[in-house]
């Protein structure tokens, strides 16, 4: 049993300096009803606490740790930005150098911005919808987490869905209003819908592959009908790919389908753990901005040189490497280990990867969509997360957030996790 005396004494320092003690929702393990653990170092696959507990992580910074903690030709990049300078506020050639690797590996972007979160980024692609088509309405889906932007906080997943909050105060009725949630993977509503809403609608934003509700994959054709129906009504298709990105192959998730979106929103991976975002897509649209054109977007630390560094580090080794079917043989070793012990535990259990991203639940048929996440066993849930991060496994706190692999989750440090895993559950949940 780890002690975490030192987390918990700097979670209550914490929720007297800032909101529930975090700066992002999920980390405060209410949804587990543990305390959260405090970091304060990583290497390769493991996490270090505060007490000098390790951890094998599965969250990766919730992505872009795709090759390991602390790379060191990220590393390098990085500590040679900080002398050369951290911020100019001015064009450097690190942007473009980093605006050439993410084309080359994305056919769809052929011109591209660079944000500091990605929650800019798709808040950035929906003005840009709206001002290229003079149309107002957005459709999205239920349980896709697009980040916080008042227009696209409507029954999103995540952390809103964590704390039993489909729809945040503060996000006015009259906007809200033109944001429309359609359930994941349905054709026939999202056709009802579609069709009563389609004069006025500028964009269909969707994750291609839902990270925010679990681990939900869209079914390709339905995402081949949105394509087609919004490409015949001259609406907007985004794919908010800040986490599928570079993370479930070098294409991101539109590779793999084979679908061209008009824009792409990205984040997590290109910065390799700085803080970063970026959205592009077809140049007619992109030209539509500052300074070319009339549609407003500007941030004083976009394209910054410390996040550019260390994005162009990470997706140079990554084009160099072409990791993404080792990732999914890593991610599938896991999982089918742990279906095994659940299988023979007579417990309920699927699961599902892609690339480097996979996904659990404890229920007997995978999910298609939010509501049959939230169907889930939470109970069961609950107590195997806190007995995973007892024993030094740390998946991510909430049944509603995927799970990430890295290069260096080599086999012997998976056969630990499955061996950890069988003991917990021959201790029962």
């Amino acid at each position: 049993m780890k002690k975490i005396n030192t987390s918990k004494e700097l979670f209550e320092e914490a929720k007297d300096l800032m909101p529930g003690g975090v700066n992002s929702p999920v980390r405060a393990f209410k949804n587990i009803g543990g305390s959260p653990i405090f970091f304060k170092s990583a290497k390769g696959a493991f996490l270090y606490d505060e007490d000098d507990n390790e951890y094998v992580d599965f969250i990766g910074s919730w992505g872009p740790m795709i090759m390991g903690h602390t790379h060191p030709k990220i590393v390098a990049a990085v500590n040679k930005q900080i002398e050369a300078g951290t911020s100019f506020g001015a064009p450097t050639r690190l942007e473009s150098n980093v605006a050439k690797l993410i084309k080359q590996c994305v056919p769809s972007i052929e011109k591209i911005r660079m944000v500091n979160s990605g929650t800019e980024a798709t808040m950035s692609c929906i003005r840009l919808a709206r001002g290229c088509t003079g149309k107002n309405k957005i459709i999205k889906f239920t349980g896709c987490y697009h980040g916080h932007a008042d227009s696209l906080l409507v029954k999103a997943g995540s952390g809103v869905s964590t704390f039993g909050l489909p729809d945040s105060p503060g996000v006015p009725a009259e906007l809200a209003s033109l944001t429309i949630s359609c359930p994941y993977n349905d054709k026939e509503h999202f056709l009802r819908v579609f069709d009563e809403i389609k004069n006025d609608l500028a964009a269909i934003i969707i994750e291609p592959v839902a990270g925010n509700m679990g681990f939900v994959p869209a079914d390709k054709s339905f995402l081949e009908l949105v394509r087609e129906v919004s490409k015949q009504n001259n609406s907007i298709l985004i794919f908010d790919e800040v986490m599928s990105g570079f993370r479930v192959s070098l294409g991101g998730a539109q590779e793999l389908y084979d679908i061209k979106p008009d824009l792409t929103a990205l984040g997590k991976v290109i910065g390799a753990g700085l803080p970063v975002g970026a959205f592009g897509g077809r140049a007619d649209l992109m030209d539509q901005l500052a300074p070319d054109g009339p549609i407003y977007q500007a941030g004083t630390l976009s394209g910054n040189p410390l996040a550019m560094a260390a994005g162009e580090a990470l997706l140079s080794e990554l084009i160099k490497t072409d990791p993404y079917k080792s990732l999914e043989m890593k991610a599938s070793y896991l999982l089918e280990g742990m279906a095994k012990i659940m299988a023979a535990n007579n417990i309920d259990f699927v699961k599902n990867q892609m690339g480097g991203m996979f996904g659990f639940f404890f229920t007997n048929k995978m999910p298609n969509n939010f509501e049959d996440v939230v169907a889930t066993n939470d109970k069961v849930f609950v107590k195997f997360l806190n007995a995973c991060i007892t024993n030094g496994i740390y998946f991510a706190p909430s049944k509603y957030e995927a799970g990430f692999i890295s290069t260096k989750h080599d086999e012997n440090i998976l056969n630990t996790v499955i061996e950890k895993i069988e003991h917990i559950i021959k201790e029962g949940l």
